[in-house]
């Protein structure tokens, strides 16, 4: 059975009415165990990201904020959650389970990060309830330790990811793939190697085929050692900040074609979660324990 990565304990209370949803990580993985697509003994708790493997993403001055909590109210606010302990612990936490996913991924052709996708996140400051960014942390950890010579990262977020397409601009060794509603946060994109805006209320027939194609054209553009895939559920017609109209079975076919083009290329393949702000949390669950369901049908 497939390791999973996620740290529990980790989790913190928000405030009575937040829009983050943070309680989803909890029950999808009481989905996945209840449902037999993990075990107990595989849930692997990474621990916390240190200095060394952040700074290599991070700035310097912007983790010795976090670990002093002295962000400014605005920085803060920026952020969207608030800057305790707890809440820096958890990004940490988040940001180890993407590299242990990858390294888990080279061994194994797929790794799982129950969390993750906080793809807002830029160098030396934080947003859109991204406090570091997880999958540049890991990436840039990887090709670091030259474990891999180019990455490939999908986001497939209904949001650009503007942090990871600015910490990544010019890089020869990453290349940033982005899918969004153009008309959504945030307003002022970053430039990613290929964005592909879409139009709101973009139902599953058009996205699938749009998709298809991109993914067909990749390989002629890019030739990743490895996939980091940020799996976003806002895409869900019932999203609340998403703006698409994408259906669950439309969300999990998604999810197919993109394991799916890096199973049959042989790519190891790691998944973050990414956002997913649905008024009914069971939808959010849902929709995110089908990805990790799909992953582990695909490649175990």
């Amino acid at each position: 059975m497939l390791n999973i990565f996620f740290g529990k304990k980790y989790i913190y209370e928000l405030p009575p009415g937040h829009r983050f949803p943070i309680a989803k990580y909890e029950l999808v993985m009481e989905q996945l165990l209840h449902e037999g697509y993990v075990r107990e003994e595989s849930i692997v708790d990474p621990g916390v990201a240190d200095f060394e493997q952040v700074s290599l993403t991070h700035t310097a001055e912007y983790w010795n904020k976090l670990q002093q909590k002295t962000l400014t109210s605005a920085e803060t606010r920026r952020i969207g959650l608030p800057i305790h302990d707890k809440s820096v612990a958890w990004a940490s936490n988040a940001a180890a389970g993407a590299i242990e996913a990858a390294l888990y991924a080279l061994e194994n052709g797929v790794g799982l990060s129950l969390a993750g996708g906080t793809h807002h996140a830029y160098a030396g400051h934080g947003e859109g309830f991204c406090i570091l960014n997880d999958v540049a942390v890991a990436a840039n950890f990887i090709l670091h330790s030259k474990l891999a010579r180019k990455i490939l990262i999908v986001d497939l977020d209904v949001h650009q990811g503007n942090g990871t397409a600015a910490l990544f601009a010019g890089n020869p060794h990453v290349f940033t793939f982005s899918m969004h509603c153009a008309e959504n946060y945030p307003m002022v994109k970053e430039k990613s190697d290929w964005d592909i805006p879409l139009t709101s209320r973009m139902q599953d027939n058009e996205y699938l085929s749009i998709l298809k194609d991109a993914l067909a054209r990749l390989p002629g553009l890019f030739a990743p050692d490895l996939v980091f895939y940020i799996a976003g559920v806002d895409v869900l017609h019932t999203d609340a900040l998403g703006k698409l109209s994408l259906s669950k079975q439309g969300c999990r076919n998604r999810d197919e074609m993109v394991l799916g083009f890096c199973r049959d290329a042989g790519i190891p393949a790691v998944v973050a979660m990414g956002g997913g702000y649905s008024p009914k949390i069971s939808d959010i669950v849902d929709a995110h324990s089908a990805t990790f369901k799909t992953a582990i049908d695909m490649f175990h």
